[in-house]
Order: C-alpha cells, then structure tokens, then sequence
C-alpha cells in the first residue's frame, strides 16, 4: 500500500510540531525517518497511524485518505515506548492483540505460532512479559505489530534494547517483511539505516531536509571534505580550538576511541590537508596520520539537523 503525505501541519500550543511536509513512500519499500530529538519523527508517525489527527494535510492510504477508519486495520505500529500489559503470558497477550486487530478466531492459534517463530520468541513463550528482558518485550512489541499481516507497518526504534546478534536477527526480519508491505523505521543507530533501508526521510524542526537514498545524500555531501588525524605534542582543547578557528574548517571532533585523533570537516567546496598541515606545523605539533574519509550517514545528518 503507498503512502501519500501532503502538507501535513500539526502544532502543540505555539510550538509547530509539524511544518507543512509531503512525501511520498511506495509499497515495498523500506524508508529510514531520521531526525533529532524534538524533529517531529514521533508526531509525523503517530497521525500516519491515526493515533493523532493532523490540524491540516492529507495523508493518503493507496486511493483512501485518513478519515477512513478501516485503514488502521493495515496498519501495524511499534511505538518507541513499547505498551504491553507485563501481567500477561506472551501467547495470551499475542492471542488477546490479534483478537483486537479481528483476525479470524480459527486461524489465531497458527498466527501466535508464525509470530513466535518469525520474532525468536520461541524459547519464552511461556513466560509473563514481566519476567522477560527488554531486548525480548521489544521482539513481543514487533510481534503484535505484525501479527495481523498489515500492508503499513511502522516501527519507531525498534532494535531499542537488543543485543548485536538480536539486532542482525532483526534486521533481516525488517528486510524481509519490507518485500511485501510499506515499512517506516526511525531509529538513532544510523548504520542500521544504511543496512535495512532503502532510502531516507530526515527531518529537522518539523521540517523534511533531506529524501533520497544514502548515495544520493551523500552525492549532495560531496563538497564537503573530511579527514581523520592524528597529532601528537600539544594540548588536546588546544588543537580543537586552533583548527577550528581556520574559516576553511567547520567541525573539529576528537575522537572518543583513538588516542590523539580528530576528525575534520571542511567548508564546502575547500581542501583542508595544507590547512592542517601548516597548523602542526606553526604549533611544533607532530602530524602523525592524514586520511581522508568517505562521507559517512552520521555527518551528513549532523550537518542537516545541527542549525
């Protein structure tokens, strides 16, 4: 099913969640929703559901728009704070979601077992969700998201709380169920974007500012130079605030797991390597390493959501 957004508007008070956006997703494909704390993400996703409605826009479901009520029964929803009655056993609580979401009583049971199946439940099916980890209530929350086969599925941070391998299990679920049905995922991990996604929606202070693949973002990235260094022989805050200072360089960011690195991003359209370069030299700092970088996801959003 496509998903048609236009001019989609939604404010809290005097604050604009929502600034006018429209896009288009298409059945089968996979759309990354990025964008920093506060965006819109969360609000855009919640009135896509209908569990908000927008103050002005069309949202557009296949040939129905949000009005029709019959759409919410294709679509499935992981809302980032995963509700689940925690009393409850988890084939109760899948049976008890696919009762609500009207699939036909005989088929339930045959559901409950292919979502316990397709989600890694099986080893604690029989517990309460009490008792269970987070990284299992998320697996159960992606479980009643899609227990009813809707044609929309959105998930907001759906690998929260899981471990590296449960993450790849997850992923390739998200892969496979994006083959049939129009998916939505946000998530802070951005390499899980560039892994499960298609292409990417960013938006930023209710605004979209960026829609296209990964490619083509960083096509549009391509002015813009980054270098990892390493230099040794001077004060850490010191070489951050010299380099800094140059008008050719627009970001200086140490490194949190390599000792003595940065790395560098240029103004668009400049070349920094002399920069850096005559700046060690100036300082009697020692220029260990130079390499230049390919444009990574996490620079392209930051550049896009940090003004």
């Amino acid at each position: 099913m496509d998903i048609k957004i236009e001019n989609l508007n939604k404010s809290f008070g005097p604050q604009k969640a929502v600034n006018n956006i429209s896009f288009n997703i298409k059945s089968g494909e996979i759309v990354g929703f990025l964008g920093p704390n506060g965006a819109g993400k969360t609000t855009t996703m919640k009135m896509i559901t209908q569990y908000l409605e927008p103050d002005s826009g069309s949202i557009w479901y296949g040939n129905s728009r949000q009005i029709d009520p019959s759409i919410r029964k294709e679509i499935g929803y992981l809302p980032e704070h995963n509700p689940l009655y925690e009393e409850m056993q988890i084939l109760d609580y899948l049976a008890f979601c696919a009762s609500l979401q009207g699939v036909n009583q005989s088929t339930i049971p045959a559901r409950v077992k292919e979502m316990v199946r397709l989600c890694g439940l099986d080893a604690e099916k029989h517990k309460k969700i009490g008792e269970l980890s987070k990284g299992y209530r998320q697996r159960v929350g992606l479980a009643q998201a899609i227990i009813h086969n809707p044609q929309v599925l959105i998930l907001d941070e759906p690998t929260t709380g899981l471990d590296p391998n449960q993450i790849v299990e997850i992923r390739e679920l998200i892969k496979t169920l994006g083959k049939e049905k129009t998916v939505i995922l946000s998530t802070h991990i951005l390499p899980e974007v560039e892994a499960t996604c298609d292409r990417i929606l960013i938006i930023n202070k209710g605004n979209i500012v960026a829609d296209g693949t990964v490619s083509d973002l960083r096509k549009k990235s391509e002015g813009r130079q980054i270098v990892r260094v390493k230099i040794e022989g001077g004060e850490r805050n010191e070489i951050v605030q010299t380099l800094q200072s140059k008008e050719e360089i627009y970001m200086v960011d140490p490194m949190k797991d390599i000792s003595n690195a940065y790395e560098i991003q240029s103004q668009i359209g400049t070349n920094i390597n002399r920069i850096i370069y005559r700046s060690c030299v100036e300082h009697h700092w020692d220029l260990l390493e130079m390499t230049n970088l390919e444009t990574k996801l996490e620079d392209i959003f930051r550049d896009l959501t940090l003004n």
